[in-house]
């Protein structure tokens, strides 16, 4: 199975990028993972935050296939535990779907085109973080469900 990790923006903050290298750089021994980073919008500061996403959704929309299981990350989804989670990821994989797509949209979230297209939502945590912040969270938790199905010493439980 491949994961897709898109994400609306780049990184600003440097130690946040470094951690995301940092585990993403782990993954490739636990999954096949891509990673695409949409150009943040350029937009009037007079648009509105519905304008905005409609924008975003056009640019996810089109990185997605009509195969793919696309999954949100979104603070109204499934809560997990990390163990939870490495039994959800492997139940996807054991599934034969071939394409597992997590998205991280924008400040404002999704529009509605988004959450009609998705199969599933999933999320982090009951805090609020930025946008950022949850992409270096997200590609540790993957990394994370990798050690825990495999059973090595990474996760302490």
């Amino acid at each position: 199975m491949n994961v897709k990790l898109i994400t609306m923006g780049k990184t600003s903050a440097s130690y946040l990028r470094e951690g995301e290298v940092e585990y993403q750089s782990r993954l490739k021994h636990y999954m096949k993972f891509e990673r695409i980073d949409l150009n943040d919008l350029k937009v009037s500061q007079k648009a509105s935050s519905n304008e905005v996403k409609k924008k975003e959704a056009i640019l996810i929309l089109k990185q997605i296939k009509p195969t793919d299981q696309v999954v949100l990350l979104d603070e109204n989804g499934q809560d997990f535990s990390s163990i939870e989670f490495s039994k959800w990821f492997e139940k996807k994989s054991l599934s034969g779907i071939k394409s597992l797509v997590f998205i991280i949209g924008g400040a404002f979230g999704f529009d509605n085109s988004v959450y009609e297209r998705a199969n599933e939502q999933v999320r982090l945590s009951s805090l609020t973080f930025s946008h950022q912040m949850v992409r270096l969270f997200f590609v540790e938790q993957l990394y994370r469900s990798g050690t825990i199905l495999k059973r090595e010493k990474y996760h302490h439980q």
